[in-house]
């Protein structure tokens, strides 16, 4: 079983490509200041793809990250993950939260919190504890969260902008291979029969609630 994986939601885009759980190559591309990294994902699946000697017809599942993250990143996964199951036989997707994807930071026996900066004082926020999900995709105030930290017991995954608030760790500081991380879970999902035809993939938006502010 090959598959491909691919994500432009965070801060850095990746493509990875795995073959009866071996991985066979796992590429990172950065924004720069001229390119936004997702403008680049066609490109680079299809080098990946000819530095393996494959072709799309080869691909059995395709995995990408759903969100929460960049409104255009996310667009730009659903969409080519769409347009790429079309144009094969028997093609599974499966979708995947940026959330989930960072809890395999933790290689401690407690549960991932992962939070990610969501603006205007609130964040994405997912708990997940030995590989399931305890806490579904969600906005929170960031005072909120902090009170369920302060309670709980947690291996918090974050991003540079709210590590210095709720501690833990920043994924942006990480060098986990997150390409890597996303097959395991899609494998994961695909053997307990969670694959889905490419016209149930859509994005994960979460908005957050509008803020009534007092005078």
């Amino acid at each position: 079983m090959k598959i491909l994986a691919f994500d432009t939601c965070l801060d850095k885009m990746y493509v990875a490509i795995s073959e009866d759980n071996k991985l066979l190559a796992s590429k990172i591309v950065e924004t720069t200041q001229s390119h936004y990294h997702s403008a680049f994902l066609i490109s680079t699946i299809k080098d990946v793809l000819k530095e393996n000697d494959l072709t799309p017809q080869d691909i059995d599942i395709i995995a990408t990250n759903i969100g929460p993250g960049s409104f255009t990143g996310i667009r730009a996964c659903t969409t080519v993950a769409r347009v790429f199951a079309q144009g094969g036989e028997n093609i599974k997707t499966v979708g995947i939260s940026s959330l989930e994807i960072l809890s395999r930071i933790n290689k401690l026996k407690k549960p991932s919190l992962v939070a990610l900066d969501a603006r205007k004082e609130m964040t994405y926020v997912a708990i997940f504890e030995d590989g399931e999900e305890i806490l579904a995709p969600r906005t929170m105030l960031v005072e909120e969260l902090r009170e369920i930290i302060v309670k709980g017991d947690y291996f918090i995954v974050t991003d540079d902008r709210l590590e210095p608030i709720l501690g833990g760790v920043s994924y942006q500081q990480q060098s986990d291979d997150l390409g890597e991380y996303l097959i395991q879970i899609a494998t994961k999902k695909i053997n307990a029969n969670l694959g889905i035809d490419w016209r149930q993939l859509i994005p994960l938006y979460i908005q957050p609630p509008a803020l009534n502010l007092k005078k």
